[in-house]
């Protein structure tokens, strides 16, 4: 088992070791948590090129102790030319999942880095940007090693991914998909890197590169064009917050899902106390999570003013949604989830933080492979609806729902907690059980991690509901959940579609704690 990481000078935890190495690095040599979140997300753009890339999308939620958080959009949006009607002309009755038409948003995770090296600046940040990508771009150049997930992801996927423009240019070595262990080295994304680190990050949306990636696009029929790249920003706003007991938690606004994680904790703390980890624990947050989800299906999406949904977060509204649980019995639900992401988190020195999430949406994200600048396309924009109303209706330059939400707490005794998941539906489960664990029940950051955990929902490209339960609960405990009407399906211990978490916890009197999943290839390092 891993054991909570302790340091006293800052603190990096990332799902690959060398993404957290390469930020750890720049807090050893003075520099803040942005400026070492940068090069973490970098690198893991290298070493995690099925989960996360420049082609994807990012959310950032950032603060300084004692101050409002800010929270970075980096959500891309639906170019000026895709409307329903580009599906539906074509007979199709939903988004396509893979190809040119699901690569219909822009990507605007660098537009997000963009925003948070800006406000490096005001953090007196000094290090350059060739600097901070230093690590991203020798491992781009020289080759890293293709890890289990990466290599049986594209195993599991190669019959749709194959056939798609630019796909296998970009991963595959003389025409064979990568085995776990061998080297995989990238020249295109190292020298794309190099530009950015050069020219500067809004040199992804116009100039040189931008006209390079907006060609690549169109020859693979991609509904995006060159005045698409130019027209991403990223919104710099305030979070959603939740006052409970213990502290207080923040998250991220339309178009995340960040409400819905939120919402999870707002009810459960509702309920009736209960010992961690038996029924009532996971029977609470399971049937909150319901609650939460159809708030977040019928309100989350395009949306102006996101501060409209605050209403939600209100005592007495949480009040009457956790006195709708039934404390044996599980009520009907069906959604839907899927997710290939990295989550990662940043604590400095002086007690500035950078919770962060980026992805690509689905793994490889569309699967359409730019190999001129070295990465693939998401497919978010695939989680548009075609036809009826609300927020996530397609339009041109409207953004989609997102998935993605990192999160942030404080807590009355001073500790601040940045956290988060990769996984789609699983995202704010998995938070909630990180958290309930840690900040109500006292468990070590560890333990709280690396404890078997459940997933309800569906996998893309899945027709059946289920609730996905790890095989490490007592099996008296899965029988109470299958008794009350739950649809379990077990699954191996530490499996995969559970996703990866990680945690960063800073006390006031400056010691740091960190964790990363053992489900990934993470770490948490410290300086």
């Amino acid at each position: 088992m891993m054991r909570t990481a302790r340091s006293t000078g800052g603190m990096v935890t990332a799902p690959h070791a060398l993404a957290a190495q390469s930020g750890a690095r720049v807090l050893a040599e003075g520099g803040n948590a942005i400026e070492a979140a940068l090069a973490t997300a970098a690198t893991l753009c290298v070493v995690y090129p099925h989960m996360t890339g420049l082609g994807g999308d990012s959310f950032w939620l950032t603060a300084e102790p004692d101050a409002e958080p800010v929270t970075l959009d980096g959500a891309g949006r639906a170019g000026a030319g895709v409307s329903a009607s580009l599906y539906l002309d074509r007979g199709l009755g939903a988004i396509p999942w893979r190809g040119p038409l699901a690569a219909n948003t822009v990507a605007g995770a660098v537009s997000a880095w963009e925003a948070a090296w800006d406000l490096s600046r005001r953090w007196q940040g000094r290090l350059p940007l060739e600097h901070l990508f230093s690590d991203a771009i020798s491992l781009a150049e020289h080759g890293t090693s293709v890890t289990q997930g990466y290599a049986a992801d594209i195993q599991r996927c190669r019959a749709e991914l194959e056939p798609l423009p630019g796909f296998t240019a970009l991963h595959y070595a003389d025409g064979a998909a990568p085995r776990a262990g061998e080297s995989f080295k990238q020249a295109a994304l190292a020298r794309t890197l190099s530009r950015l680190a050069r020219e500067g990050l809004s040199s992804f949306y116009s100039g040189g590169l931008a006209a390079q990636i907006a060609h690549e696009l169109a020859r693979a029929g991609a509904p995006l064009v060159a005045a698409d790249l130019a027209g991403q920003r990223a919104v710099v706003g305030r979070p959603l917050r939740l006052a409970l007991p213990v502290g207080e938690l923040f998250n991220c606004g339309p178009p995340s899902q960040g409400l819905a994680s939120l919402m999870i904790l707002g009810i459960f703390s509702r309920l009736p106390p209960c010992p961690a980890d038996g029924f009532a624990h996971l029977h609470g947050l399971i049937e909150s999570t319901k609650l939460a989800f159809a708030v977040r299906d019928l309100e989350i999406g395009h949306r102006d003013d996101g501060a409209v949904l605050e209403r939600y977060l209100r005592p007495e509204e949480l009040e009457r949604l956790a006195a709708r649980i039934d404390p044996r019995r599980a009520a009907p639900w069906q959604s839907d989830g899927a997710g290939g992401t990295a989550w990662f988190g940043v604590i400095d020195r002086a007690g500035r933080s950078v919770s962060a999430i980026q992805s690509l949406y689905f793994e490889f994200g569309s699967g359409i492979g730019l190999p001129e600048s070295g990465f693939v396309w998401q497919n978010r924009g695939s989680a548009f609806r075609l036809t009826g109303g609300g927020p996530n209706l397609i339009g041109p330059h409207r953004k989609p729902f997102h998935t993605l939400n990192p999160a942030f707490a404080r807590f009355a005794d001073g500790r601040a907690m940045v956290y988060g998941a990769m996984g789609g539906d699983g995202q704010p489960q998995t938070q909630a059980a990180l958290f309930t664990r840690y900040a109500l029940y006292g468990q070590d950051l560890q333990e709280a991690i690396s404890a078997p955990r459940w997933l309800l929902g569906r996998t893309w490209g899945e027709s059946r509901v289920a609730l996905r339960v790890e095989d490490r609960f007592p099996a008296e405990v899965l029988a109470e959940l299958a008794a009350a009407g739950h649809p379990v399906e077990r699954v191996a211990a530490f499996d995969q579609v559970m996703g990866h978490a990680g945690a960063i916890v800073h006390s006031r009197a400056g010691g740091f704690e960190g964790a990363s999943d053992p489900r990934s290839d993470g770490a948490a390092v410290g300086c």
